[in-house]
């Protein structure tokens, strides 16, 4: 059995409702897709487990106004939260879904969502036969660029997510190198960022995903 974790990346169409609602406000940020999935196979409803950060009383604000939001609930503290939402079906993650069930691949939840260089992409592990993978790869809709960031053979109870990506593993070493991770730091998001040419925030989601692999590989050496 294999796993293949790809960036996906699209213009010009929403993923979901909630894509579009957030998409532009930049005090919101979904972080990940926990989970999403048609509520039955005959009904045209979608359900959707959000990872937030941000205004949560815009969030609500935001899906109260959606005339595609069928009910919503938002949990959660300060800046941090989790979105449940139901939807009616937008094209592309029904598209994207559908060629999962076809080619029987399963999905290692979460999705996130990337930024590199001030573009957004969505980080999905998928688990299943080479030939599966290959053939959903093969069908993704016109449009949807797919970069290939990990591949390998699936352990069970092993993230595969756990190995960084190039850019990751040199982001990493300069923040070693710089001292970000001294105590006190001796460097910031700002200062790497300027080091690397890219964005502060994308430092920063970087630093957060590079040190939940990190701490995921720590303790699963450790069982």
């Amino acid at each position: 059995m294999r796993y293949a974790t790809v960036t996906l990346r699209w213009r010009g169409r929403r993923l979901t409702p909630t894509d579009e609602r957030f998409g532009h406000d930049d005090a919101i940020t979904v972080e990940s897709i926990r989970y999403v999935n048609p509520v039955s196979d005959d009904d045209d409803r979608y359900v959707e487990l959000l990872e937030v950060r941000g205004d949560l009383a815009e969030i609500r604000s935001l899906l109260a106004e959606s005339p595609t939001v069928l009910e919503f609930a938002v949990t959660g503290s300060d800046d941090r939260g989790v979105v449940y939402v139901q939807w009616r079906r937008a094209d592309l993650v029904d598209e994207l879904l559908s060629i999962l069930r076809e080619h029987e691949i399963v999905v290692d939840w979460p999705m996130r969502f990337v930024g590199i260089d001030g573009d957004r992409g969505l980080e999905i592990t998928a688990i299943g036969t080479s030939r599966a993978i290959q053939r959903a790869a093969a069908d993704l809709p016109e449009g949807i660029g797919v970069e290939l960031e990990r591949l390998g053979e699936y352990e069970p109870g092993v993230d595969p997510g756990a190995t960084m990506t190039e850019r990751q593993r040199e982001l990493f070493a300069v923040a070693v190198r710089e001292g970000y991770y001294q105590v006190p730091r001796e460097t910031t998001h700002r200062e790497l960022a300027e080091i690397l040419d890219l964005a502060p925030s994308t430092v920063g989601e970087h630093l957060q995903r590079i040190e939940a692999k990190l701490a995921t590989a720590y303790a699963t050496s450790m069982r």
